[in-house]
């Protein structure tokens, strides 16, 4: 096996880093902790940071990519295959399980009627699946009662595996003890007297645990979402989409802070003529349609790694470097909005007393931009940019769909419902391509933007006088025996 690092993968190794970085500085700062437990007692933020949790754990199964072996020469030099991921290794079976053309969601039959020999005869119908149902007899009378049992295994297998991870969860909390049982324990859990949103979390995960569990085991059996024109499975494209989307809304937004942050506190503190040139400048960018310019832009791209394939030694780096420059192109027609709002909040913060103070002692200009304007300004830039994160998967989407986005061999929900815009016109309508893209990128912005309004709230200046203060997670004795008044005084405190 041969590694192989692509610039994505790169960027995404070093933001899971930076995100640990900050973790630790989070942690060990404690109005940053403050604010942060702030946004995450709310029971909506702690889920939807859960399933975005799920979405960042695929896209990064599909940021580790190797060369297998194929065979070995006589000189001695080995061959290897085209680059894959982590998830495409997990997925093989549902790569290789591939049919003729489109088949719907859990059906055992094609979706089209075609010509096939039967028992000697020549008929048209339905013929059926390689896959999908191959182990059913009689997939018409069988079919329906061979997913149901499929479905309660599969809800057993996560009823265990709550079981266990709850039981887990209260013996590291410390309630193991002489005097309390375990149905007490789950009532405290069930009435939520807890300061974190405990009952909140065991749910979510119980949903996100079957739903996995439900799609790995039917999986086995059955096309759990169709399979597209060429046959192949709809999951597993919807599944390698996560990764384009995911990097799209997070390379983006950070190539955005660095630009608009610093144009916008150099254009506000400075004015003059400095102001007017910056000002001038994302004025301009802002004059272009967008669209226009990234179609150009990608298009030029295009021309040059089709004049300089050589430079490029595998699809997968060629639909990786486009995607790279995409990313640069959002950034670029999109940092206008952010770097107004900054440059309109320091032209007001450097008319404050402090920053006339700093200026009288001497302090210099930089010192003034970096330590005293800008960490008043970090709340701003990240409600901006976490509210920005899905807009940029629907900008990808939309781009995809009018032929101006991702390379076509990279999977992206863009593609996806591009691919269904003559699906829907067919007769019958093939609906299950749209729907997954719909379903899988409506579950990651959805979440991705009620994460960034508990964020919001918890980081804006305004409502910092209203955060919460660190309390146990569990009851102590005495506040078991006055649970209700325990509850209260917790209720008293979030509001």
């Amino acid at each position: 096996m041969q590694p192989v690092l692509m610039l994505i993968d790169f960027f995404l190794y070093a933001l899971i880093l930076c995100g640990i970085v900050y973790g630790l500085y989070v942690y060990k700062t404690p109005p940053l902790k403050a604010s942060w437990a702030k946004a995450l007692m709310r029971p909506v933020s702690v889920a939807s940071a859960m399933v975005l949790s799920l979405f960042i754990v695929v896209a990064m199964l599909d940021s580790v990519h190797f060369r297998l072996p194929l065979d070995q020469e006589a000189s001695g030099q080995v061959l290897y295959a085209e680059p894959q991921s982590l998830l495409d290794w997990l997925t093989q079976s549902l790569k290789t399980a591939k049919e003729r053309s489109y088949s719907a969601p859990l059906s055992a039959y094609a979706f089209k009627k075609e010509s096939f020999i039967q028992d000697g005869l020549n008929v048209r119908d339905y013929p059926r699946l390689k896959f999908g149902g191959a182990h059913l007899k009689d997939p018409k009378t069988e079919r329906i009662a061979d997913c149901v049992a499929l479905s309660l295994r599969a809800l057993a297998e996560s009823v265990v595996l709550n079981l266990c991870v709850w039981a887990i969860l209260f013996w590291v909390l410390g309630f193991r003890s002489s005097s309390s049982t375990w149905h007490a324990h789950w009532s405290w859990v069930r009435q939520g007297q807890f300061v974190w949103p405990v009952k909140t979390a065991l749910f979510t995960f119980f949903m996100i645990s079957t739903t996995v569990l439900w799609f790995i085991t039917l999986s086995g059996h059955y096309h759990v979402l169709g399979t597209d024109q060429i046959g192949n499975s709809v999951l597993l494209l919807a599944l390698k989409s996560v990764r384009t989307a995911f990097v799209i809304g997070t390379l983006t937004t950070l190539v955005i802070m660095p630009l608009a942050l610093v144009l916008g506190i150099t254009a506000g503190f400075f004015k003059g003529w400095v102001d007017e040139v910056i000002q001038y400048g994302y004025t301009l960018l802002a004059s272009v349609p967008d669209v226009l310019l990234i179609a150009a832009s990608v298009l030029m791209l295009q021309v040059f790694i089709d004049s300089h394939a050589g430079f490029f030694n595998s699809t997968l780096a060629r639909s990786d470097a486009r995607l790279t420059f995409l990313c640069l192109i959002l950034a670029l027609t999109s940092f206008t909005g952010l770097c107004r709002l900054i440059r309109g909040e320091t032209m007001k913060l450097r008319e404050l007393d402090y920053i006339q103070a700093a200026q009288a002692f001497g302090v210099s200009r930089v010192r003034i931009l970096f330590a005293h304007i800008a960490p008043n300004l970090m709340h701003l830039v990240l409600i901006n940019c976490v509210m920005q994160f899905s807009g940029f998967i629907l900008s990808e989407a939309v781009l995809s769909y009018v032929g101006v986005g991702v390379d076509a061999n990279t999977a992206s929900f863009g593609v996806m419902i591009n691919a269904s815009r003559d699906e829907l016109a067919a007769t019958p309508v093939v609906w299950w391509t749209l729907a997954s893209a719909f379903l899988f990128m409506f579950s990651l912005v959805i979440s991705a933007n009620m994460l960034a309004d508990a964020v919001r709230d918890a980081f804006d200046p305004k409502s910092r006088a209203t955060i919460v203060k660190h309390r146990p997670v569990g009851l102590s004795h005495h506040h078991r025996e006055n649970a209700p008044n325990a509850k209260g005084a917790q209720a008293s405190n979030r509001v």
